[in-house]
């Protein structure tokens, strides 16, 4: 793997992850020297991260990790409505069914995977991106999952602010068993029904969990 590939790949997983948070400055020859590359590669993963605008540039303080404000996160919902709703719509409707099927009975397990602590609340979302990726094959659209995808990585953030309200992923996993039962069922409008249903409450929720961690930050601040 090329040291600019690596460099982006790294610095990628981190701010996904939550371990650069939002507002973290990236300078140069501090991430380099930690990441063991030189500036050049270093300043390719930078761009990229800039072009994915997981990493944004302030004025006075160089590259920092972009926030996840509540404007950012309005705004992601509005375009996760018009594609995830248009998607779940043309996969009731061109989908194989065997690999919902599937996903239906893994959904099953949801409720105690939950309970797991952290190896069962990967393995729930484990099964939360395979069935983006099973819609993403029965829509058979290049276009539309282009889209899809760019959204999702900005989506893998803010989920990673509800990832402890255990209350909230049990109601998820119900509503994603509704949208995989619907595919199945080749029901295109309860399809897209519920997908609006289950992104109107992740979007409050999303919200509400912003507000509080910017909360938190403060006060620690």
């Amino acid at each position: 793997m090329r040291a600019g590939e690596k460099a982006y790949d790294t610095l990628r997983g981190e701010i996904l992850d939550g371990v650069l948070r939002p507002g973290t400055v990236l300078a140069e020859v501090e991430q380099a020297n930690r990441l063991g590359v030189s500036r050049t590669p270093l300043r390719e993963a930078l761009a990229r991260l800039t072009a994915d605008r997981l990493v944004t540039s302030l004025s006075g303080r160089g590259l920092v990790v972009s926030e996840i404000s509540g404007e950012n996160i309005v705004g992601l919902y509005e375009l996760r409505q018009a594609l995830e709703g248009q998607a779940a719509m043309l996969a009731a409707r061109r989908r194989d069914d065997v690999p919902f099927r599937r996903l239906r009975d893994r959904l099953a397990q949801a409720p105690e995977l939950l309970e797991q602590g952290e190896t069962g609340l990967r393995e729930y979302f484990s099964i939360v991106d395979d069935i983006d990726l099973a819609i993403d094959d029965a829509v058979d659209n290049e276009y539309l999952v282009a889209a899809l995808q760019n959204v999702r990585l900005h989506s893998s953030r803010i989920r990673r602010l509800a990832s402890h309200d255990h209350e909230r992923l049990r109601q998820a996993a119900a509503e994603h068993l509704l949208i995989v039962e619907a595919i199945v069922a080749g029901d295109a409008s309860l399809a897209s029904h519920a997908t609006h249903v289950h992104l109107h409450k992740s979007l409050t929720n999303a919200l509400s969990s912003a507000e509080s961690e910017a909360t938190s930050s403060a006060g620690i601040a």
